[in-house]
């Protein structure tokens, strides 16, 4: 089942929706891009022919990456719809069921690829941003020690303005998007018409002679095109909320035509005039519309943070239904739009990363070098991903795999060798942002597995426990109550208490488990499985997908057509809140199990996430080793 479109919007309304939202990050690459090409450490001389070299370079890799790779073949691997990492992570793992070892290994590589993007999260707003407040320094030299605190005020404002939703701020993206890439277009165009031999760049001859000519500093000026995608994973990870058609049309429709000539542009510019490598984007524009580029670009900046932002945002909320982060406090800021959502504390661990990447890059040429790696191996984990897809998940011959996927796997090697390069001029934020996500991550997944075991190890089998009933004489109650557990054979520890402390049992007892499913949306026909187990008990599990809202209330109410009434005002929820203790034994390493045992203590409320009304819970307290 796919994603859920609104009815009324038809073609045009989705892919101006997608220009808004899925090219922002993209969109805004010519900030910076020529400038880093020609910067001092790739040794690119600025001269005609070179100029011609890089711009078709970057014009094939727009190409090679964005056309063929992603709108060709990538947006066909959807997963019921939904694109993004961990919707591939859960394909790939899919269709490698019946082979448990590469499954673990392909969740590993996908979990690790998803833990990028938090560091993209924090680039991407910081060097947007920048690029757009260093036009500043074009209008007057005077203004160019305000660009880092313009910078951080921007943002701030940005963080800040994420609790009031993006819902009204989203239906302005489109057009001002628009009407940033037309401008991309026309001022690229008018240097072109200046400069008409640019043109030329669209020979891929001219690129291949560029890189061929570099030798071993092919490296350096590669990790500098590469600028020119990052932004490229968007048209996947949105394709769930407009759709392949919307995103593809808006590619070759608009974005491609413009990124393609304001990058022709920039290079006939720097053909008449090398002096404007200083910053040969918003020197394309004459005086008189030099402050309308700048706010101009400082919104698609700040449009292009909040795809990511808001990215941050369901890339956490999935992951933690797939089971790798605790529960979060999420807030949901539209009664329409269960994909509204903000969660503070992402948004302000966000915050500071940017605020602190700011002020240690201080510029947009210093953070180049920390973007490409993240971009590059995620683009890596992502064809790797895909082959598997091809080849096991639609049985694709390995010839047809190995010739749809292997051309682009060779240029994604090359592009993360190339960025690599880099790695002590800022390369190594983004790993080591992905490394201490992945290690919480994996720590999180394993600690509830061993948790799940030791409850148990340590639990009364429910079944058995049912069966002698008959022989108590427990009072009950004419109430029901409901017990959500991870593991449901055995007695939930918080019956348990409720037992002992009150002496009673409700009426109707309902041992509840929560399933979240390897897909994006389960179907409302498919969500309920309800078992009597007799004496007043029922196992009743709910199965959602990772991009639904686990509203257990409402979905509880399709009970009643199976025998099984759970009113909304006789109803308890009863909650077991664990105390995890770290003991010695095989689990984890000891500093893993303090970690975990930190993070479950510190984890969300389970009647949030559930959205279990506040004036029913019962929270009852149990201590499980690990």
């Amino acid at each position: 089942m796919s994603s859920p479109t609104p009815t009324r919007q038809g073609l045009a309304a989705l892919t101006l929706g997608a220009v808004g939202v899925v090219y922002g990050d993209i969109g805004t690459s010519p900030l910076y891009t020529m400038k880093a090409i020609f910067e001092p450490a790739t040794g690119v001389p600025l001269d005609a022919a070179h100029l011609l070299g890089a711009c078709s370079a970057v014009f094939w890799a727009l190409m090679l990456i964005v056309t063929f790779k992603y709108v060709i073949l990538i947006l066909r691997a959807d997963n019921r719809g939904e694109g993004g990492a961990l919707a591939l992570t859960a394909l790939a793992a899919e269709a490698a069921r019946h082979r448990p070892r590469l499954r673990r290994v392909l969740l590993v590589v996908g979990l690790f690829g998803a833990t990028l993007f938090y560091g993209d999260g924090v680039i991407t707003p910081a060097i947007s941003v920048l690029g757009a407040m260093e036009g500043l320094e074009v209008a007057t030299p005077a203004l160019k020690p305000y660009v880092v605190p313009a910078s951080l005020v921007v943002l701030a404002a940005l963080f800040a303005m994420q609790r009031l939703g993006t819902g009204t701020v989203g239906r302005a993206f489109g057009p001002v998007i628009v009407l940033w890439f037309a401008a991309l277009a026309v001022s690229g165009l008018a240097q072109i018409a200046q400069e008409p031999r640019i043109l030329a760049a669209l020979n891929p001859l001219h690129a291949w002679q560029f890189l061929q000519g570099r030798g071993w500093m092919v490296l350096a000026a590669i990790g500098a095109i590469v600028l020119a995608v990052t932004g490229a994973e968007a048209l996947y990870a949105d394709m769930g909320h407009f759709g392949r058609a919307p995103i593809r049309l808006a590619w070759t429709a608009l974005v491609l035509p413009s990124l393609a000539l304001n990058y022709l542009g920039q290079g006939a510019l720097l053909m008449r005039d090398p002096g404007a490598i200083e910053n040969p984007f918003f020197r394309l524009f004459p005086g008189a519309w030099l402050v309308p580029a700048i706010v101009l670009a400082t919104l698609a900046a700040i449009i292009a943070s909040q795809a990511v932002i808001s990215g941050a945002y369901s890339m956490t909320q999935q992951a933690i239904r797939l089971g790798f982060l605790p529960r979060m406090e999420v807030h949901y800021t539209s009664a329409r739009e269960a994909g509204q959502i903000y969660l503070p504390g992402v948004n302000w661990a966000l915050a500071l990363g940017v605020a602190a990447v700011v002020l240690g890059f201080g510029s947009s040429a210093a953070l180049a070098g920390a973007y490409g790696i993240a971009v590059t191996v995620t683009m890596l984990i992502t064809t790797l991903l895909t082959y598997v897809v091809v080849r096991h998940g639609w049985g694709l011959p390995l010839p047809v795999a190995l010739g749809a996927t292997g051309f682009f796997l060779a240029i994604d090697l090359l592009l993360v060798v190339s960025c690599s390069v880099k790695f002590f001029e800022g390369g190594w934020f983004t790993l080591a942002t992905g490394l201490v996500l992945f290690a919480l991550m994996s720590t999180w997944a394993r600690g509830r597995r061993l948790l799940v075991e030791g409850i148990r190890h340590d639990g009364l089998a429910l079944q058995a426990f049912v069966d002698r009933l008959p022989q108590e004489t427990l009072p009950r109650i004419p109430r029901t109550a409901v017990y959500p557990v991870a593991d449901p054979s055995t007695v939930p520890q918080a019956l348990l208490h409720n037992l002992k402390h009150n002496q009673v049992l409700h009426a109707r007892n309902v041992v509840l488990t929560v399933a979240f499913a390897d897909v994006p949306w389960v179907a409302d026909d498919e969500r309920l499985q309800l078992r009597d187990l007799g004496h007043g008990f029922w196992q009743v599990t709910l199965h959602f997908g990772f991009m639904q809202t686990p509203d257990v209330p409402r979905a509880l109410a399709a009970c009643a057509a199976h025998g099984l009434e759970v009113p909304a005002f006789e109803t308890s929820y009863f909650l077991s809140r664990e105390t995890v203790v770290p003991t010695a034994g095989i689990g984890m390493a000891r500093w893993r199990e303090k970690l975990f045992a930190a993070m479950s203590r510190n984890a969300g409320r389970v009647s949030e996430f559930f959205r279990l009304p506040d004036n029913a819970v019962i929270e009852l307290g149990t201590r499980v080793q690990i």
